[in-house]
């Protein structure tokens, strides 16, 4: 038996209604497929879906975000496939809509995250488990509000995600959403998506702070030092990417360490209030 969904491209699509042989081409909703319970049903994924590890090591893998093994997908017969406006290819995805169901997410901010957590629940079964889920996460960047709302100075940052050539993520993205939520002010916020910058550039904005991502480019203390010699009146650290960008279940592990993070430049906090008056 199937039905019609609508996914948040807006499109609608007819789906199982128990889906039996799930391929997700996106990282993060792959960890959350798992998390909720489909380890039989989730029969491909790609070579970046790294968690859970066990499962990493024993599903058959389609290729990447980007480019598609469409011989392999085909061998393993998926009656429902789960991808990404951002993340995936949109010719591959238009070739593969041809043949199998395809759900789309796409998503901005937490909100479109929460809604993406849910939908997929529904259409997996697992609704009762996304909600609690859902209600989890939601505690939990509460929580994280509270800490953030102590500090009255939010510092200027850039997060770096990209090098040669350095690229950074401004408005627009997911990750932009996670940094005020983290209590940061994005200094390249005025420009779209992850518009690439020159040393010049970096160093004109002059960032109290500069992230450093674990992922997509796996930055490095070497790295530090190199972006150190740009802006050297920055404090630079070295953060996990997957904090900031995934957007599935791994959200629980956000609000915690966000707080830890903003916690950590709590000097730049004190020098701000403690500033002599200019008048």
């Amino acid at each position: 038996m199937q039905h019609f969904v609508t996914d948040q491209m807006k499109r609608k699509v007819k789906i199982p209604s128990q889906p039996k042989r799930i391929i997700s081409l996106v990282p993060s909703q792959t960890e959350l497929l798992f998390y909720l319970g489909l380890d039989v049903e989730v029969v491909g994924i790609t070579k970046f879906c790294v968690h859970p590890h066990v499962m990493f090591k024993s599903k058959p893998r389609v290729g990447g975000t980007k480019k598609y093994n469409f011989e392999k997908i085909k061998t393993l017969k998926p009656d429902l496939i789960i991808g990404n406006k951002e993340e995936n290819d949109q010719t591959q995805i238009e070739f593969l809509e041809k043949e199998y169901p395809v759900w789309m997410s796409d998503i901005f901010n937490l909100e479109d995250a929460l809604e993406m957590i849910l939908e997929i629940g529904k259409i997996v079964n697992r609704k009762s488990e996304a909600e609690i889920l859902i209600k989890k996460i939601t505690d939990s960047f509460q929580h994280c509000e509270q800490v953030i709302r102590q500090f009255i100075h939010r510092p200027r940052v850039a997060y770096l995600i990209w090098k040669n050539p350095t690229m950074v993520a401004a408005s627009q993205t997911f990750i932009n959403e996670m940094l005020e939520i983290a209590g940061f002010e994005n200094i390249f916020v005025t420009e779209s998506r992850y518009p690439q910058i020159s040393d010049t550039q970096l160093a004109a904005a002059r960032p109290e702070v500069i992230l450093l991502s674990s992922e997509p480019f796996p930055f490095k203390e070497k790295h530090v030092k190199e972006i150190q010699a740009i802006c050297p009146n920055a404090e630079i650290k070295l953060v996990d990417g997957e904090i900031f960008s995934w957007y599935g279940n791994r959200l629980l592990l956000a609000g915690p360490y966000f707080e830890e993070l903003r916690l950590s430049f709590e000097n730049i906090n004190k020098k701000t209030i403690q500033a002599p008056d200019s008048q």
